[in-house]
C-alpha cells in the first residue's frame, strides 16, 4: 500500500469495524475478536507509515473539496505520527483490558461500548493525520459526539448529568470559540492549512494575535484547561476502560494534540515568541498545573484524583509548548505519549482494584499491595512517571521542558515545574505507602457483602494489560529513539 492508501486504510478500519461488531453482538467472543483483530491491524497500518516519515516523508492523500475553501485532506507529520501510534498501540491493550473488566464486572450493553469505542478510534486517526484545521475540527466534533455514550453508559441519573456536562461543555467551547478562530483563520490567511512555521506570521498586531490563541486554547475543551475542565472529573462516572480511552487514549490527547498542532503549524513559534502573542499562556498552563494538583491531594475517590491529575498533566504540555524553543516542543510531544501510557496504566490499576476488591476510595485501600502485587506495583511505576523520576517515562517530558525553560532563562515555567513535582509525589507516594506498608484494614466487609481479604487479583486479562503498559512505561525511558525522532523532527531540531 502506497501513503495515501495507509491514511484511509487507518481511518476507515475502525469506522468499519464498528459495523462488524454491530453485526457479531450476540456473540460476545465473535465481537470481541474483531475489536482485537482490528486493534492490532490498525498497528500494522500505523507502523507502516512510520519510516517515510522518519526518512523526512510526508504521506499524504489528495484533497477532497467539501465547500470553496473547505477540503478535506490528511498529511502525515511528525506529531500526528506520534499520536497515532500511541493511540493504536493502546488501543490493542485497552481492548485486552476491556474484555477482562467489562465481563468482570458484568457491564450491561457491552456491543454498544465496543462499537462506540471504535468510532473513536476512527474520529481519533482522523484528528491525527489532519492536513488542516477544518478536517481536524470535524474529526476532533465526532470524537465528542462517538464517546458521549461511552460516558453515559451506566444508564443512571448520575451518568446521565455527567454526559449532559461532558457534551455541553465540548459542543459549546468548539461551536463558541474553537470554530470562529478556525473561521478567523481562514480570513486572515487565506488557507487552513498546516504549515511548519506557521501561517499566521506578520498579519496581525500581538494583541490580536493573542486573543485569536485565546480563541483555540479555551476552545479545544479537550485540553481541559482551567476553566474548561469541568467535563473531565464528571466523566469519571464512566467505567475504567472509557476513563482510560479518555485520559490516555483519545479524548485529552486529542486536545493538547491539537494545542500542540496549532501553535507550531497554525502560529508559529516563532512567531509568537518575537511577538509576545503568547506570553499569558506559561501563567493559565502554569496556574491549571498546580491548582489541580491541589484538587487531586483533597480527594478520596481514587478515580477523582486521577483525573484532577490529568487536569494538571494535560497543562504540562500546553506549558512545554507556551515556552516556545526546541526543547520545550520536543518535551511537548514526548509528554503526550508519556502521559498516554502512564495514565492509562493507572487507570487499569483502578479498575483492576474495583473489580477484584470493589474499592474505590483510596482511605480503604490499606495493604491492598499485598494481596493485588501486580496491580499495585504497575500502579507504582505509572506514579513514578507521573512524578517524572526515572527510569520511567514521565522523566523525559520534563527534562526537556525544564532545559527548555533554563536555556530560555524563563522561570515562571521552571518553578511551576519544580512546585507541581513535589505536588505530585504528595497525592501519589501516600497510595503506595497505603497499599504495600500498611496493615489490612477490615474496613467495609460489611458494605460489600463478601470476605474482601479473601480476593486476589483481577482477571487475568485486566492485570497482563496492566502488566503491559507498565512495562511501556519504562520502556518509552529506555528506548525513547523513535518518539524522540519525531518530536526533534517537529521541532525542527533535524
Amino acid at each position: 500500500m502506497n501513503g495515501s492508501e495507509l491514511i484511509f486504510t487507518a481511518i476507515l478500519l475502525p469506522a468499519l469495524a464498528s459495523l462488524l461488531i454491530w453485526a457479531a453482538g450476540r456473540l460476545p467472543n465473535l465481537r470481541e475478536g474483531i475489536t482485537l483483530v482490528t486493534a492490532v491491524t490498525l498497528a500494522v497500518v500505523v507502523f507502516n507509515l512510520l519510516p517515510a516519515v522518519l526518512a523526512g516523508g510526508r504521506p499524504a492523500t489528495d484533497a477532497t473539496e467539501v465547500l470553496p475553501g473547505l477540503e478535506i485532506a490528511f498529511t502525515v507529520e511528525p506529531l500526528g505520527m506520534l499520536f497515532a501510534l500511541v493511540a493504536s498501540i493502546l488501543w490493542i491493550v485497552n481492548s485486552i483490558y476491556s474484555i477482562g473488566y467489562m465481563r468482570g464486572n458484568n457491564e450491561p450493553r457491552q456491543t454498544l461500548f465496543y462499537i462506540c469505542f471504535a468510532v473513536a478510534i476512527s474520529a481519533t486517526m482522523m484528528v491525527a493525520f489532519s492536513a488542516n484545521l477544518f478536517t481536524l475540527f470535524i474529526g476532533y466534533e465526532v470524537l465528542t459526539l462517538s464517546t458521549y455514550p461511552l460516558v453515559t453508559h451506566k444508564g443512571t441519573d448520575e451518568a446521565r448529568r455527567a454526559g449532559r456536562v461532558y457534551l455541553l461543555l465540548l459542543l459549546t467551547t468548539s461551536m463558541v470559540l474553537l470554530l470562529p478562530a478556525i473561521i478567523a483563520v481562514g480570513y486572515i490567511s487565506g488557507t487552513l492549512n498546516f504549515v511548519p512555521g506557521g501561517i499566521l506570521q506578520g498579519t496581525l498586531p500581538p494583541l490580536l494575535m493573542g486573543g485569536l490563541l485565546a480563541l483555540f486554547i479555551f476552545g479545544i475543551g479537550k485540553a481541559a484547561v482551567m476553566p474548561v475542565h469541568f467535563w473531565l472529573p464528571a466523566a469519571m462516572v464512566a467505567p475504567t476502560p472509557v476513563s482510560a480511552l479518555l485520559h490516555a487514549v483519545a479524548v485529552v490527547k486529542a486536545g493538547v494534540f491539537t494545542v500542540v498542532k496549532v501553535i507550531v503549524y497554525i502560529f508559529g513559534v516563532e512567531a509568537l515568541r518575537e511577538s509576545g502573542a503568547g506570553d499569558w499562556l506559561v501563567y493559565v498552563a502554569g496556574f491549571t498545573v498546580i491548582t489541580a494538583s491541589i484538587v487531586a491531594l483533597r480527594q478520596d475517590n481514587l478515580k477523582k484524583r486521577l483525573a484532577y491529575s490529568t487536569i494538571s498533566q494535560l497543562s504540562y504540555v500546553v506549558l512545554a509548548a507556551s515556552i516556545l524553543t526546541p526543547a520545550a516542543i520536543v518535551g511537548a510531544a514526548m509528554h503526550i505519549a508519556a502521559h498516554a501510557v502512564s495514565k492509562i496504566t493507572l487507570f487499569f490499576a483502578a479498575g483492576s482494584v474495583y473489580t477484584a476488591a470493589h474499592v474505590t476510595e483510596i482511605s480503604h485501600m490499606d495493604g491492598i499491595g499485598r494481596r493485588m502485587p501486580w496491580t499495585m506495583g504497575a500502579f507504582a511505576v505509572g506514579a513514578l512517571s507521573m512524578i517524572g523520576l526515572p527510569p520511567t517515562a514521565g522523566f523525559l517530558g520534563k527534562w526537556f521542558m525544564l532545559e527548555g525553560a533554563v536555556g530560555s532563562a524563563q522561570w515562571v515555567p521552571l518553578v511551576v515545574i519544580v512546585i507541581s513535582t513535589m505536588l505530585n509525589a504528595a497525592y501519589f507516594l501516600p497510595i503506595i505507602h497505603r497499599a504495600f506498608l500498611r496493615p489490612s484494614q477490615a474496613h467495609a466487609d460489611a458494605h460489600h457483602g463478601d470476605d474482601h481479604h479473601e480476593h486476589g487479583e483481577a482477571p487475568w486479562p485486566i492485570v497482563l494489560a496492566l502488566t503491559l503498559t507498565a512495562a511501556g512505561t519504562i520502556a518509552l525511558f529506555l528506548f525513547p529513539g523513535i518518539p524522540l525522532s519525531l518530536a526533534e523532527q517537529l521541532a525542527g531540531m533535524n
